[in-house]
């Protein structure tokens, strides 16, 4: 007998493979967001310094949380019913780790450390905004990041180790490199909530994140400040505590409030690394106010500015 036909398989086409889809092009726009975040962040260090005249690490932390906090209410009110309530959790993480505690470990760091020494070690930023990215979020590291990020961190070292005391305007009178570790431990968070927010957060807009986050952690300072501090009794009776005040609430509204939402703007227009590398320009601004203040500065210094700076171009290059 002739062996029947066999039946033609229906086979389903063959799709070509989709491309991942490219990364976002960094624009002029988002180059300027750079630098303005550069600058009032870089300013942020000599106010620190300012504040803790009068008040302690404690005071000025839960102080700089909870005016951002009530500045931005109106928009945290408005926004509340507008974001999925999957995301409350992603908001609360970022405002612990990106915000509540960082403004306490800078400021206790400050205790000890010059103005302009802080704000080089918060270029370590970067370093962690990377490390995080690859291990919890598949981000790709190539060889030229890893050599812009390792110069950075060389930069950092550098300023941190070399560059000598910060003179007598330093609040202790001696730079202690032991206390840049509150800073190593504030830029860690910084690095998972840039990471954070480029992930989960998204969708919402940039005033939305910002204040649901500080919403978020806003109570948190006002309990402390009210509740367990000296606070409202140094208004009281020390002279200059005002003065002081005005120099925290200067903070808060600008390096706090302001540049959250400019940076949250910045992190959906950008990537992740990109927006963290204002971190590397940000020591340029703060040892400047730190010059002008009194701090130290030397050859060391310039050479560890020029560092990073090599290591952001280094960066930018890379593919």
């Amino acid at each position: 007998m002739p062996t029947p036909p066999t039946p033609a398989v229906a086979t389903a086409p063959t799709l070509p493979p989709v491309a991942p889809p490219p990364p976002p092009r960094i624009t002029a726009s988002a180059w300027g967001l750079l630098l303005v975040l550069a600058t009032i962040w870089g300013t942020s260090f000599i106010l620190m310094k300012k504040g803790l005249v009068v008040f302690s690490a404690m005071e000025l932390g839960a102080a700089r949380v909870s005016i951002a906090a009530l500045l931005l209410l109106p928009f945290a009110l408005r926004n509340v019913r507008r974001v999925d309530a999957g995301r409350y959790k992603w908001l609360l993480l970022s405002g612990v780790v990106g915000t509540f505690f960082p403004a306490f470990l800078f400021a206790y760091a400050e205790t000890k450390l010059a103005s302009g020494l802080a704000g080089v070690l918060n270029g370590l930023t970067a370093v962690f905004t990377l490390v995080v990215g690859a291990v919890l979020f598949g981000q790709k590291l190539t060889s030229l990041r890893v050599l812009g990020i390792a110069l950075g961190l060389v930069g950092t070292v550098v300023l941190m180790l070399l560059g000598g005391s910060g003179g007598a305007a330093t609040p202790s009178g001696d730079s202690n490199a032991w206390y840049g570790l509150y800073i190593v431990a504030a830029t860690i968070g910084y690095g998972i909530s840039v990471n954070v927010i480029k992930q989960h957060l998204h969708g919402p807009s940039p005033v939305a994140v910002t204040s649901l986050t500080l919403l978020s952690i806003g109570p948190l300072g006002l309990l402390y400040l009210f509740g367990f501090s000296d606070f409202t009794h140094k208004l009281a009776t020390v002279p200059g505590a005002w003065t002081a005040l005005g120099y925290i609430a200067l903070l808060a509204t600008m390096s706090t409030a302001v540049a959250m939402v400019l940076f949250n703007k910045l992190i959906q227009q950008s990537t992740t690394l990109f927006a963290a590398s204002n971190t590397y320009l940000i020591p340029i601004v703060a040892l400047t106010w730190g010059v002008l203040d009194g701090e130290a500065f030397n050859l060391w210094h310039l050479l560890g500015m020029v560092i990073i700076l090599a290591g952001v171009f280094i960066i930018h290059r890379a593919k």
